[in-house]
């Protein structure tokens, strides 16, 4: 899918802007997790539950950017995969606004 070079480095700073801002997401919109949402662990919930914003984000970024249609040349897999491999940036910026 991502073959192409500068949609693949577009797609990495979109995932990477976006887990910039995720701290302030988190002060303004989950001020009390573990009362809210009952919560154990409030690291994995957020972890998921940005995992999968940042994912329909970067689906709809990509499509729009490319002006494709979601049938066949969107994986979302691969999306998923590349959002994962900043998986300690972005379990650091939910550490940073939980603390």
């Amino acid at each position: 899918m991502l073959q192409d070079s500068t949609i693949r480095k577009s797609l990495d700073q979109y995932i990477q802007r976006r887990i910039l801002e995720i701290p302030t997401e988190i002060k303004q919109t989950f001020p009390a997790i573990k009362q809210i949402w009952k919560c154990e662990n409030e690291i994995d919930f957020l972890y998921g539950y940005y995992v999968g914003k940042i994912e329909e984000g970067a689906l709809h970024y990509l499509l729009k950017a490319t002006r494709a249609s979601a049938g066949g040349y969107v994986d979302t897999f691969e999306i998923r995969g590349i959002i994962e491999m900043q998986k300690m940036e972005l379990q650091k910026a939910i550490r940073t606004a939980i603390n």
